[in-house]
């Protein structure tokens, strides 16, 4: 059900984080969050760094708006976007948490490379007894950001079958009951966050458009089956908000999981059949290989690309955002199309200067195709010459 972009031609967003400030000091690691919120120090800091990131995407300019993900602890690689699940649901022994044995999928990090940081700090609790929806409070998370701003906040999750390979398991004797023990898990905590008013749920790197390249999830679930998976998990949701699939390549510490530059083609028919409002493609990094096919596939959803790098520091000029925009109008209507970034701006990559230049610039460069198009232009401060400190001759 369009809600947040039902009536914003060329609505612009980021997918979810941001960076974290130096001075956000406080993790919530196991706690419960509104346990921690009785921590007089974590609350301040908390609200404040919400605060923060919702003023910037404001002053930016963006119509969606994110908690910028501050509920996610100060990890590796920014591994706590995994993490936070399996440390909050019921069934996992996270008293006891262990390096999980690594699936790569085929994608090796060895000595020597960044990534391998990242994968030695995997430490997962181990799966012991029935999957259930323990402390995960997504609805206490949205509401804590909901109620500093106006605009709508889109609160985004993990999907069940990263989650589901991330962690050594005692319990299923099936890793496919398994992912779906976590979908449903999932799915009645996500209704609720939906009841709850939340205007935009976007869920977080479904493996659909993986499996071309890196096979079947555990050996058997197919482009298929991942797509049953998927409207598994949002199950309910359609009829309450608007349902956002965010389709990703990876980006621990901001690195490219891939040696070459992957497409979207070969599952570009399968991610039609996602119930989600939106799809989310990075366009940006990929050289905008796959608008075409996008705009050929996706015929009955919204469609969100990337037009500002999260690998990147160089921040995109403007006019190469809007030239992006009105090539991907040539093959998508504009009643149709969503304007973000690729992926998030991530915790620990870059600082807080570029993700927020990236922003102010994606926005920049909508507008220049919204006074083509003769669209109203959005009106932010954070491109406002009249606040400027340079003394200027004439």
């Amino acid at each position: 059900m369009l809600t947040a972009t039902k009536d914003i031609m060329l609505p612009t967003t980021i997918i979810g984080s941001l960076p974290r400030p130096s001075w956000f000091t406080e993790n919530l690691r196991e706690r419960n969050f509104l346990h921690a919120m009785m921590d007089s120090r974590f609350r301040e800091q908390y609200t404040d760094v919400v605060s923060v990131y919702l003023k910037e995407q404001e002053c930016a300019g963006l119509d969606i708006v994110t908690d910028g993900d501050a509920h996610y602890d100060e990890q590796v690689g920014g591994q706590s976007w995994t993490t936070y699940p399996v440390y909050h649901m019921e069934g996992f022994d996270k008293y006891h948490p262990q390096q999980a044995e690594m699936k790569t999928g085929g994608v090796a990090f060895p000595m020597g490379h960044i990534l391998h940081d990242y994968l030695e700090a995997r430490i997962m609790p181990k799966l012991t007894g029935p999957v259930g929806r323990g402390d995960l409070q997504f609805s206490a998370l949205w509401k804590t950001a909901q109620r500093m701003t106006k605009k709508p906040v889109k609160f985004g999750t993990i999907t069940p079958e990263l989650l589901a390979a991330a962690v050594d398991d005692e319990y299923y004797k099936d890793p496919i009951e398994r992912i779906y023990a976590i979908s449903a898990a999932l799915n009645e905590e996500l209704n609720e966050l939906a009841d709850a008013g939340c205007p935009v749920i976007q869920m977080e790197e479904p493996q659909i458009h993986m499996i071309p390249s890196r096979g079947k999830v555990f050996g058997k679930l197919d482009m298929d089956d991942a797509v049953k998976l998927f409207n598994d998990t949002v199950k309910g949701l359609g009829a309450k908000t608007e349902v956002w699939c965010h389709t990703c390549w990876g980006n621990p510490s901001q690195q490219r999981m891939f040696k070459d530059v992957m497409s979207y083609a070969p599952a570009m028919e399968k991610l039609n059949d996602v119930e989600a409002d939106v799809i989310t493609f990075e366009s940006c990094s990929s050289g905008r290989m796959d608008l075409e096919a996008i705009g050929k596939y996706i015929t009955d959803k919204k469609v969100a690309i990337g037009v500002v790098d999260h690998h990147s520091l160089q921040v995109e000029r403007p006019e190469e955002v809007a030239d992006h925009i009105r090539e991907a109008l040539k093959h998508i209507p504009a009643e149709r199309l969503v304007i973000c970034s690729d992926c998030g701006m991530g915790r620990e990559g870059m600082n807080r200067r570029h993700a927020r230049y990236k922003m102010v610039s994606l926005v920049l460069g909508t507008n220049i195709v919204r006074k083509e198009l003769g669209l109203p232009e959005a009106e932010f401060l954070a491109a406002d010459d009249r606040y400027s400190l340079l003394k200027i001759a004439d």
